[in-house]
């Protein structure tokens, strides 16, 4: 077997090599995944909280069911309904580049999963914390913005570290629908240099690295916001 890594520098018929086109796909990759990831934690955490209200049995019920619907739907079927059905069933959003309508995709089906993180981080807190914030004074909302949530996020960090790491990795999900990304990159420019293993490993190299880098900024940011003498689970800044 021989290596023939110039090949990243050949043209690849439209004025770019194929490395500037590759990069151009990592790019849209960290586009598609940096979207998702802001849809999936503010819905995650929206829905993971309603879960937990207290006297609020409607709410709780949407909020289950939002998780039972895109936690059992494969990702894969769901950027396809959001492509295909759901232009059809609402005219507005016909209009709307691919691009957003994986983000969405994407985005909802990661935070059926974080709201399961964020539903188990404020359900592992001692009752004495909710009972604390009443005694204070507080509203259920005021309860939960100064005394419940602040400690639950810290309790999910390792398991939110993990999401976000898978989040980037589905991402490659999108050249279904053709996102530019890294996956469709790598299929395409295989098949017009012949050129497989030094594509596909260049290309999980960049997933890597990617990944890695979700990794140590999120671990950057568990340790930031430990407090002494709380020991947050799983936190050993890596085990994700």
């Amino acid at each position: 077997m021989t290596w023939d890594w110039q090949v990243f520098l050949n043209d690849d018929g439209s004025g770019r090599t194929y490395l500037q086109w590759m990069f151009d796909a990592w790019g849209w990759t960290l586009s598609v995944a940096g979207a998702s990831w802001v849809i999936a934690m503010l819905c995650g955490a929206l829905i993971g909280t309603l879960r937990t209200l207290p006297n609020s049995p409607w709410l709780v019920r949407f909020a289950n069911a939002w998780v039972e619907l895109f936690r059992n739907v494969p990702l894969l079927v769901q950027i396809f309904i959001w492509y295909f059905v759901v232009p059809k069933i609402f005219p507005a959003m016909k209009d709307l580049p691919s691009f957003v309508l994986v983000v969405f995709a994407l985005g909802f089906f990661t935070s059926a999963r974080i709201a399961e993180q964020v539903r188990a981080g404020v359900q592992a807190l001692p009752r004495g914390q909710r009972y604390a914030g009443m005694a204070m004074g507080f509203t259920t909302l005021q309860t939960y913005r100064y005394v419940i949530l602040p400690m639950a996020f810290r309790i999910i960090i390792p398991p939110l570290t993990s999401e976000s790491m898978n989040l980037l990795k589905n991402s490659s999900v999108a050249f279904a629908v053709s996102i530019a990304e890294l996956t469709m990159f790598a299929m395409q420019a295989q098949e017009e240099t012949s050129r497989g293993i030094e594509i596909y490993l260049a290309v999980t190299a960049l997933y890597a690295v990617s990944a890695f880098a979700v990794n140590r900024v999120m671990a950057f940011v568990e340790k930031k916001v430990q407090i002494p003498g709380f020991v947050v689970a799983g936190s050993t800044g890596g085990g994700h």
